[in-house]
C-alpha cells in the first residue's frame, strides 16, 4: 500500500531570517502570515514555520476503519432524519399502522418528529460535561449504545409513551455521536487528508438521508411499516460499537491526560505511539516519535495541567475558536435550512409532482442531489480550501433565497423559479455550510479545550435548529412566507460578511499548527 512521505523540513537559519526576536508569526483570516510582538514566541516558530502537511507519513488503508466507524455515527444520524418522514405517515395511518393509538395528535406527532432532536440537545449538554474524562473513543461506543436501545425500543414500542422514550435515547446518540465523531477523525486523521475525511462524514450523513428517504418508500405501505423503518437501523448500531471497541484512543487526548495528571506520562507517550503507527499503518516508527514529540510540544507551551473551566472556554483563543465555530453552526440553521426542506413538497407539488408516491420520488432525488454536491466538497475541500467553498457556497443559498422570496410575493405562477431555486439552495448548502461547518468546529479548538469548546459549539447546533423549526410557523402566520425567505436571505448576507472577515483558512495545517496560529 502507498505511503505518503513527508518533504524535507526547513532550516531554523532559514526560519529566523528577517526576523526579530520578538516576533510571533500568527495565520490570518485569510491564510496569509502575520506578524506580532512576543517576547515567549521562539518556541512556537519551528512549528508555525513548518511547510503545512509535511509531518505525517501515512498509509491510505489504515486511514479508513478511523474515519469509517465514526462516520456511522453521522449515518444514523441522517438515516433517522430520512426514516422519520416516511414513519410518521405509516403511525397516523389506520390501514397500515397496526396499532390502536394511530389517531396522533398534532403534539404527539411533533413529539415524534422532534423526540430525537430534544434528545440531540440533552446529548449536547451531555457532551460537554463527560467528554473529556471519557475520550473521543468511549464517548463514541457510549452514542452506539444510546443509538441501540433508542432505535430498538422505538420499533418494539408497545405504546405512544415508550416510542417517544425511545425518540429521545436515539437523539441522545445522535448528540454524543455527533459531538465525539468530528473530534476523533480530526484528531486521529494525517493533516493532508483530514479536511476531505470529515467533510465525508456529512456525505455520510446525507446518505443516511437517503437510505432513510429509501426504507420509508419501502415500508411506507406495509403493515407497521414504521416498526420496519427504525428496526432497520440497529445492526449499523452495533457494528459501529464493535468497531469503535476494535479501534485506538486518540493520542492527542491520551497525551493531554497525561499532561495533565491522569497517567504516567512515559507510559503514555509509549501508548500514544502505538495508537499513532496503528492509525498511520506503514509509517515509520521515528516519525510518529516525531509527531509526538511535536504534539507534547504544543501541550506543554501552555499551562495544561489543570482541567480546563467553564470561564476558560470564553478566553484567549479559544474565545477566537468559540466565535468561528458557534458562528458557522448558528449561520448553518439560521440561513433557513429546516425551513427550505420543509417547504421543498409544497414547491414540487406546485411544479405538478401532487401525488404522495410522487413526494417520496422527489424526497429520494433531492436525497441524491445532496449527496452527489457533498461528495464534490470532499474532493476539492482539501485543493480549494474551506473558504472558497464557503463563501462561493453561501453567495448561492443568498441568491436562492431572495428567488424563494420573489416566488412567493412577485413570481406565483412561476414554478420553475421555485424549483431552480430550492436545488440551487440545496447544492449549494451541501457545498459549504453542510460540510464546512461540522469540519471547522472540529480544527479550531484548543486540544485541553476541544472537548467542551465542541460541545458548546453542538448545543448551539441543534440549539439554532430547534428555533427555526418551531418560530417558522409563527413567523410566517406574522409576516408572510416571502417576507420570511427575505429574511433569511439578508441573514445569509451577514453570514458572507462572518466568514469573510472572520473565518480562517485551515488547509494543510496539522492540529497544533491551526493552535499556534490562533
Amino acid at each position: 500500500m502507498a505511503s505518503h512521505p513527508p518533504p524535507a523540513e526547513p532550516s531554523s537559519k532559514s526560519n529566523k531570517q528577517g526576523q526579530s526576536e520578538h516576533e510571533e508569526i500568527h495565520v490570518s483570516s485569510g491564510g496569509v502570515l502575520a506578524y506580532t510582538d512576543d517576547d515567549d514566541c521562539e518556541s512556537r516558530r519551528p512549528l508555525l514555520l513548518r511547510t503545512p502537511a509535511s509531518a505525517e507519513c501515512y498509509s491510505v488503508s489504515a486511514a479508513v476503519f478511523p474515519f469509517l466507524f465514526p462516520a456511522l455515527g453521522g449515518l444514523l444520524y441522517g438515516y433517522d432524519i430520512g426514516a422519520t418522514s416516511g414513519a410518521t405517515i405509516s403511525l397516523k395511518s389506520s390501514t397500515f399502522s397496526g396499532t390502536t393509538w394511530y389517531n396522533l395528535s398534532s403534539v404527539q406527532t411533533g413529539l415524534v418528529v422532534s423526540g430525537s432532536l430534544y434528545g440531540a440537545l440533552i446529548g449536547s449538554v451531555l457532551a460537554y460535561t463527560i467528554a473529556d474524562f471519557l475520550g473521543r473513543r468511549k464517548e463514541l461506543i457510549l452514542a452506539s449504545i444510546s443509538y441501540f436501545i433508542g432505535a430498538f425500543l422505538t420499533a418494539v414500542a408497545p405504546n405512544f409513551t415508550i416510542m417517544v422514550v425511545g425518540r429521545f435515547l436515539y437523539g441522545i446518540g445522535i448528540g454524543l455521536a455527533m459531538h465525539a465523531a468530528p473530534m476523533y477523525i480530526a484528531e486521529t486523521a494525517p493533516s493532508q487528508i483530514r479536511g476531505m475525511l470529515i467533510s465525508l462524514k456529512e456525505f455520510f450523513i446525507v446518505l443516511g438521508m437517503l437510505l432513510g428517504y429509501i426504507a420509508g418508500n419501502l415500508y411506507v405501505e406495509v403493515v407497521s411499516g414504521w416498526r420496519y423503518m427504525y428496526a432497520s437501523s440497529t445492526p449499523l448500531c452495533l457494528i459501529m460499537g464493535v468497531g469503535m471497541c476494535w479501534l485506538p484512543s486518540s493520542p492527542r487526548w491520551l497525551l493531554l491526560c497525561a499532561i495533565q495528571g491522569k497517567g504516567n506520562l512515559p507510559e503514555t507517550k509509549e501508548n500514544a505511539t502505538r495508537c499513532l503507527c496503528r492509525l498511520r499503518g506503514q509509517a515509520s516508527p521515528d516519525l510518529v516519535s516525531e509527531q509526538i514529540d511535536l504534539i507534547l510540544e504544543e501541550l506543554s507551551y501552555i499551562d495544561q495541567e489543570k482541567q480546563a473551566s467553564f470561564g476558560e472556554i470564553f478566553q484567549g483563543k479559544c474565545l477566537k475558536a468559540m466565535i468561528i465555530g458557534c458562528g458557522l453552526v448558528f449561520f448553518q440553521q439560521v440561513t433557513g435550512q429546516p425551513s427550505v426542506l420543509y417547504y421543498a413538497a409544497t414547491i414540487f407539488q406546485s411544479a405538478g409532482f401532487s401525488g404522495a408516491s410522487d413526494a417520496t420520488r422527489v424526497s429520494i432525488l433531492l436525497g441524491l442531489l445532496k449527496l452527489i454536491m457533498t461528495g464534490v466538497a470532499v474532493l476539492v475541500v482539501d485543493r480549494l480550501g474551506r473558504r472558497p467553498l464557503l463563501i462561493g457556497g453561501v453567495s448561492g443559498i443568498t441568491v436562492a433565497l431572495f428567488l424563494l422570496s420573489s416566488y412567493y410575493t412577485l413570481l406565483k405562477d412561476a414554478s420553475y423559479v421555485a424549483v431552480i431555486a430550492l436545488l440551487l439552495y440545496v447544492g449549494c448548502y451541501q457545498l459549504s455550510f453542510g460540510p464546512i461547518g461540522w469540519l471547522m468546529i472540529s480544527e479550531v479548538f484548543p486540544l485541553r479545550l476541544r472537548g467542551r469548546g465542541l460541545g458548546v459549539a453542538v448545543l448551539v447546533n441543534f440549539a439554532s435548529n430547534a428555533l427555526v423549526t418551531f418560530a417558522f410557523s409563527p413567523l410566517e402566520d406574522l409576516i408572510g412566507t416571502g417576507a420570511l425567505f427575505s429574511g433569511f436571505g439578508v441573514i445569509a448576507v451577514a453570514s458572507l460578511a462572518f466568514i469573510f472577515w472572520i473565518v480562517p483558512e485551515t488547509k494543510g495545517l496539522t492540529l497544533e499548527e491551526i493552535e499556534a496560529s490562533l
